[in-house]
């Protein structure tokens, strides 16, 4: 197996870094928007009891989870154009 040069070495770690941001911000959108959804729904006035507050966990998580995996396309096409902007040669 090849070794990297330090270009390709450089590159690589740019990638990381800029898939670790994009989802950063996709985590922290995806938060806000769910807490949005939760306050606009006022769900946690549905919560009267333990197993009312245990089932509305998984709720909270799924929607969390929807809006986080949505972002999926766009940080592919993001970190993909920021690839091909970079010189591998």
């Amino acid at each position: 197996m090849a070794q990297l040069t330090r270009l390709e070495l450089a590159n690589w770690a740019a990638l990381y870094a800029a898939t670790a941001l994009c989802c950063a911000i996709a985590l922290a959108l995806s938060i806000v928007g769910a807490g949005v959804h939760v306050c606009r729904e006022r769900a946690w006035e549905e919560v009267r009891s333990v197993r009312q507050a245990i089932l509305f966990v998984p709720k909270l998580w799924w929607l969390w989870q929807r809006l986080y995996f949505r972002s999926t396309p766009v940080i592919i096409a993001i970190v993909g154009g920021f690839a091909m902007t970079l010189r591998w040669s």
